[in-house]
């Protein structure tokens, strides 16, 4: 898929841009068939048709600051994203917030973001008090500075608005009873209950598709 839409970008950059978002995803070890063939689609359309999934590589931080430059506009709004794909199953795991504070690191960005991130998404869906009781004040305002932050993304290439088009539930999922032995030992809300930033996956979700539609005059019925 083609679009005239002029990109600040280089194909380079948003080759590194991928492959960095896709090292997030891969990060927590879940990689079911329906994860692999939607990397193989993004593989083909977003990266390279002649690359395969099975040969695709991770990026390394050092590979990936080498591409975007440290403290960068490219660089803030690549992490951005990568915060974006580390939330979008409602999971924050401890191997998904080490590769991203490696990113932090080496593209000069500040780490305390991920803080208030450690303490609020970590295994929410296997933590059920976590969505009868719900945040703390003090959690909830610690998470101020991230949405801002993360609401100041500007989608600015069609490559990416189409990989987290695709990465991004169309709707909210995860809502099912645990059962054991035959008997509902408990409910797990929908994610919109236990993701305090699913606001932000919403809006980055729908300022995408419009980024798709309205700029680069994509018809985006496929992603909806």
């Amino acid at each position: 898929m083609t679009s005239t839409v002029q990109s600040p970008y280089s194909n380079e950059q948003i080759a590194a841009w991928l492959r960095g978002l896709l090292t997030i995803a891969w990060a927590d070890g879940n990689f079911d068939a329906q994860e692999q063939e939607l990397i193989a689609s993004i593989t083909k359309n977003e990266l390279a048709p002649k690359i395969k999934c099975d040969s695709l590589e991770v990026i390394t931080p050092e590979e990936l600051a080498v591409v975007l430059d440290k403290g960068t506009p490219a660089a803030e709004n690549f992490l951005r994203t990568a915060v974006m794909v580390a939330i979008a199953d409602g999971t924050y795991s401890p191997s998904e917030d080490q590769v991203l504070q490696q990113f932090c690191q080496v593209l000069g960005q500040p780490e305390d973001l991920l803080e208030a991130l450690r303490h609020t998404l970590e295994y929410p869906q296997l933590t059920p008090a976590i969505a009868s009781t719900g945040l703390t004040k003090r959690q909830i305002d610690a998470l101020h500075p991230l949405r801002d932050w993360l609401d100041r993304l500007d989608i600015q290439d069609p490559r990416v608005a189409r990989f987290l088009c695709k990465m991004i539930p169309s709707q909210c999922p995860f809502e099912r009873d645990v059962t054991l032995f035959g008997r509902k030992i408990v409910h797990i809300p929908p994610m919109c209950k236990i993701n305090p930033l699913y606001e932000q996956l919403v809006g980055l979700r729908f300022r995408a598709l419009s980024y798709l539609a309205d700029k680069c005059g994509e018809d985006v019925s496929p992603y909806i």
